[in-house]
């Protein structure tokens, strides 16, 4: 039975697929809660790894004192081979040190880390580093603190996206707990494993580091067992110009070693493959070898500490340490190149400080340098950069083990050096080759990316969809299925998502009445996504919660939908894209400045603002239409560039933005309206208007209209035409009257409207905006016409009195009806709101009418400049 079924039965932990903890995946404060677990996990794991090592390391000298040094071979032979079977048989996935694997897993390798692998890797290390291996345990801390994290992120609901970033958090915490630095542990994430900036990853392993620092601080199990004369010594630290030339030598020195360390190891690895030795007998022999090195050295050989502290202190003779250099470096690339579960961070940096003390007893016997002591501890760094290729990780690791500033330059002179010798010798740090010896390219090495990394949810949702109102009966909701093609509807109440119900629930209502209300049968508190969220989010919670639906929401508000389909067709959108030879998309805008208030309104309304005469009049009219709507007002002013410059790269001078901005912001104070506010740069306004409509969620778009067009076969001029036939929200268009007593500036006692009843739903939605126009001008007198052809038939006026009696009701106002015939509409419009002395003259850009050009020529800018007061075309949403 799979292990995560099997805990999850055994222990009652069903909970964890729980569909409500779905809403709950894919934030940032799930991850953070997520990090904390972890880092306190691994710190604990550091801790059992340590006390086993010492046990068993312990129990091993025991016998040495009882029976004889030759014991020792025998002992590591057994050790070896049975932490050799355990690997082989049980999880081979835990073999070496664990880094490259790590690093293949968030390369999305399909590389095991679960928690067998943990186990296996911490009896493993216990057994090798116990046997007497010339191994750390460092690096299998970060081996077990990611495979910890891989297991967790499978027991609780966790996007993949969040499984890559917890991988990568417990990697940091496990190297924060080995060494406690946890400033180190996150920077080797950044600089080697996974090299991702974006916030959450640093966010989550800033904090699973920390918490794994504090719980091995706490229990003690972040010693790097080197001697304390090294780590504070007696002589200070000094940087004299004298000890550069010495430092650069032992950087490149480093960087030559480090080189032929990583060759070597790569040898070793490649040998037991040829011969096809099982790896069981393989570590049991690398144990013998290393029991029989031990045995025939000096007493303080005996244990790892012991040899370690004849490496670093510098007590012995240069003769001496330079052969205990070669021994250790020996025997760590055999060890390390059969396989064995243990690390190179300790040996890399105890090797280091040994080839510090050897190139700092050359100073001295030269008489260029102060002490011996501080070139062990940069010989540390620069050895481990030689090696690992992490050169700001090497730094800050000496660094925070020493906590001494004196260092930092030292160690940043020989690590870059040797950093720059290692990659012109043999480029590329060793868990990259080691992965490459077993045949795993990272193909994000080379800047290669998935094709889908950068979609979100925004990019692939339905912003027009059917919903559903809470006040319906299970009766009226079949009714709607029954007429719609949709297998699912999101269930909404004053704009918000309240639930979902599809057919299937509608197919098993078992006894419940029809006459029952939806709020009965609807899944209350569906599983929902943020605009933002990655597609790999919408795929696993989709997959995981069985959902053919997924609405996206911004707050509560319901802003689209997702279903499969759309997942496919994003997908084959995207792929088409990047097949296609030759084909360039346009740049898009660039966002350089925004402002966001709190998500509070039943929908949002998008006003360009540009020309700074217009501009507070027509933020009157956004902000009267947000009131009446209990709507958001997001302000946008557009910064054009030339096409040969890029947006996201080119400056440009923002003080007339932020002064329309600013005006923006006092208005909306004024009448309580929740204000976002944007500037964008971008090669024309069209494109940069669509892109804030489709990533801001807009319903409403508010533009200002000069009332005619220069542009050939163009209707209202280039870019709005662009925006009517594309944007997909609502569209007003608003061109202000060319006199002082047009609207909104009309007195009240003489403010008359002219509404033309043609434009079908468009004039519809025209006349549902009459009460937010009313805010600015109260009690207006509502002129009704109805133009028509004169044909001689009798004209029906039913219609027309009844949409005046219902504006009566709703305005509270004076309303007349004018019935017109004429052949041409447009000039009974002008001549209707000349005569009338209309200030505001609102239309319905019908396709018919408004929205192509007909046989009177262009009819909106025949209408709109014939009419001197404000006219307002209104155009709803597309489907």
């Amino acid at each position: 039975m799979n292990l995560k079924i099997l805990v999850t039965k055994k222990f009652g932990l069903s909970f964890l697929r729980n569909r409500h903890l779905g809403n709950q995946a894919v934030k940032t404060y799930y991850a953070l809660a997520e990090a904390c677990l972890i880092g306190a996990v691994s710190g604990i794991a550091a801790l059992l790894l340590k006390k086993g090592v010492g046990f068993v390391g312990g129990f091993r000298l025991s016998l040495v004192e009882d029976m004889g040094i030759w014991i020792l071979p025998l002992f590591g032979f057994i050790l070896c081979w049975v932490a050799g079977w355990l690997v082989e048989h049980l999880s081979p996935a835990a073999n070496g040190g664990g880094v490259s694997q790590v690093k293949a897993a968030l390369a999305k390798f399909p590389i095991p880390l679960t928690l067998r692998v943990a186990i296996v890797k911490t009896l493993g290390a216990i057994l090798v580093l116990g046997g007497g291996l010339t191994l750390g345990r460092r690096g299998a801390t970060v081996h077990i603190g990611a495979a910890l994290a891989g297991q967790l992120s499978q027991w609780v609901p966790t996007s993949p996206q969040h499984r890559r970033q917890m991988i990568a958090a417990g990697a940091a915490a496990g190297l924060a707990a080995g060494f406690n630095t946890p400033i180190a542990g996150v920077l080797f994430v950044v600089e080697e494993l996974s090299r991702d900036m974006s916030g959450l990853t640093l966010e989550t392993s800033i904090l699973a580091s920390f918490t794994g620092s504090v719980v091995s601080r706490l229990s003690g199990s972040a010693d790097l067992n080197l001697p304390q004369a090294i780590l504070v010594p007696q002589i200070v630290n000094e940087f004299t110009p004298l000890d550069i030339p010495f430092y650069i030598l032992l950087g490149v020195t480093a960087g030559v070693l480090g080189v032929f360390f990583n060759r070597g190891m790569l040898w070793s690895r490649t040998l037991p493959r040829r011969l096809n030795i099982p790896m069981s007998w393989r570590l049991g022999f690398i144990g013998l070898i290393s029991g029989t090195a031990i045995a025939f050295s000096p007493d303080v050989f005996r244990n790892n500490a012991g040899l370690r502290d004849f490496l670093v202190t510098g007590e012995a003779d240069l003769q001496k340490i330079a052969i205990a250099f070669m021994l250790h470096f020996g025997l760590t690339i055999l060890a390390s190149g059969a396989g064995a579960p243990g690390g190179l961070f300790a040996p890399s940096l105890v090797l280091g400080s040994a080839l510090g003390s050897l190139i700092g007893g050359i100073g001295l016997l030269l008489g260029g340098v102060s002490s011996q002591t501080t070139y062990a501890l940069v010989g540390m760094g620069a050895f481990f950069t030689g090696v690992a290729r992490v050169p700001v990780t090497a730094i800050v690791i000496v660094f925070e083990l020493t906590t001494d500033f004196q260092l930092v330059l030292p160690l940043m002179i020989s690590s870059v050096v040797a950093y720059g010798v290692g990659e012109a010798l043999h480029k590329g740090s060793l868990y990259q080759h080691l992965l490459e010896a077993s045949g795993i390219k990272l193909k994000d090495e080379e800047g290669n990316h998935d094709v889908l990394e950068d979609l979100t949810a925004a990019d692939v949702l339905q912003a027009r969809m059917d919903t559903l109102p809470l006040d319906l009966t299970v009766e009226e909701t079949i009714q709607a299925f029954s007429r719609s093609e949709h297998h699912g509807f999101p269930v909404v109440d004053e704009g918000n998502l309240v639930g979902m119900v599809t057919e299937t629930q509608l197919a098993n209502l078992g006894g419940i009445s029809r006459k029952s209300p939806l709020r009965q049968i609807m899944t209350h508190n569906p599983i929902a996504v943020h605009p933002e969220a990655t597609l790999s989010d919408v795929l696993y919670l989709m997959d995981r919660y069985q959902i053919s639906h997924l609405p996206v929401t911004e707050g509560r508000r319901l802003v689209g939908i997702i279903t499969r389909s759309d997942l496919i067709h994003a997908t084959a959108d995207r792929l088409r894209v990047n097949q296609s030879q030759g084909d360039r998309e346009p740049d898009p805008s660039y966002s350089i400045y925004h402002v966001r208030a709190p998500v509070t309104g039943k929908g949002r309304i998008l006003l360009p603002l540009s020309n700074p005469h217009t501009a507070a009049t027509m933020l009157e009219i956004g902000l009267a239409i947000a009131k009446m709507r209990n709507c958001e007002l997001e302000c946008l002013h557009v910064i054009l560039i030339p096409l040969h410059n890029l947006p996201a790269q080119t400056a440009v001078d923002e003080s007339e933005s932020h002064k329309l901005l600013a005006m923006a912001q006092d208005k909306a104070q004024e009448w309580g309206v929740s204000l976002h506010l944007q500037i964008r740069v971008a090669h024309n306004t069209a494109r940069a208007v669509l892109d804030v409509v489709r990533e801001r969620h807009i319903d409403l778009l508010l533009m200002g209209w000069k009332g005619f067009t220069t542009t050939p076969d163009k209707i209202f001029g280039d870019a709005i035409d662009t925006l009517i036939h594309q944007a997909y929200c609502e569209v007003v268009l608003v061109k202000l009257g060319q006199h002082k007593y047009s609207y909104p500036l009309a007195p009240t006692e003489s403010s008359t409207w002219l509404i033309p009843t043609a434009g079908g739903p468009n004039m519809q939605r025209g006349m549902e905006l009459l009460p937010a126009f009313a805010l600015l001008t109260p009690s207006p007198h509502l002129l009704l016409c109805q133009i028509h052809t004169p044909d001689g038939k009798k004209i029906d006026t039913r219609m027309l009195e009844e949409t005046a009696d219902r504006l009566r009701k709703q305005m509270e106002t004076v309303v007349q009806t004018v019935s017109w015939r004429s052949d041409n509409p447009v000039d009974a419009i002008v001549q209707l709101s000349e005569v009338k002395l209309c200030d505001l003259t609102i239309i319905g850009a019908s396709q018919e009418g408004l929205m192509q050009q007909a046989m009177h020529g262009n009819i909106p800018e025949a209408i709109a400049s014939g009419i001197k007061g404000t006219v307002i075309l209104v155009r709803g949403a597309l489907n």
